[in-house]
């Protein structure tokens, strides 16, 4: 089983001469627990009906994002975006009962490899969304024009590590790795579910959109 979660996200934003600057960090955690089935840990989120092993992965993003101001008059501003930094973590816990087979911790290792492979172009993907709001201009008004124009970056904060977590989405290739594996009680190779569910969610992806994905 696995599971992919989106993290949160935390956004600031300030006014004032900044050059014109774009960046992006990445960071991977991963580690391989054992528990008491009879007395699991407390950090350890909910196994699903019928699962005995879990692969938790928590992709994290964070992005700040910072502007310069240029008034107009008392109630009116443009905010110029000129500085974007896209901070990313992804944390994969794989979770396994003691005395477990070595098949069901090979299955849950594959859905660690499937996470692996959405993180290795994550950094690019986030690049690719900041870079559209680079240079933006957005026109901001209201008496408190400082407070206006701190809620507008966070908000392209927000929008930048929501269209990001949208964009990633691994689940769809767990969810056809689970399919192929029967959830790790058949004996399908994991190293060719992973390759077979990576390929074809990706003939999927690029077709018309008139043949959408479910």
């Amino acid at each position: 089983m696995a599971g992919s979660r989106g993290g949160t996200s935390h956004h600031y934003g300030s006014l004032g001469k900044l050059p014109c600057r774009q960046s992006t960090s990445s960071r991977l955690l991963s580690r391989t627990a054992r528990f008491d089935p009879a007395i699991p840990p407390t950090d350890m989120p909910p196994l699903a009906p019928g699962e005995n092993a879990e692969c938790d992965s928590d992709f994290q993003s964070n992005a700040s994002v910072r502007g310069e101001s240029r008034q107009t008059d008392a109630t009116h501003a443009t905010v110029t975006i000129t500085q974007i930094k896209v901070t990313l973590q992804l944390n994969i816990n794989i979770w396994v009962p003691t005395g477990v087979t070595q098949h069901v911790i090979e299955h849950e290792e594959g859905h660690r490899q499937v996470s692996e492979y959405y993180y290795q172009t994550a950094d690019k993907l986030a690049e690719r969304i900041a870079a559209t709001y680079m240079g933006k201009q957005v026109e901001i008004t209201g008496t408190n024009l400082g407070a206006e124009s701190s809620k507008m970056l966070q908000q392209i904060a927000t929008d930048i590590t929501d269209e990001y977590n949208k964009e990633l989405n691994p689940g769809p290739t767990q969810l056809l790795y689970d399919a192929l594996t029967d959830h790790g009680r058949n004996e399908v190779v994991v190293k060719d579910a992973v390759a077979h569910a990576l390929k074809n969610i990706s003939i999927e992806s690029t077709q018309p959109t008139t043949n959408p994905r479910n």
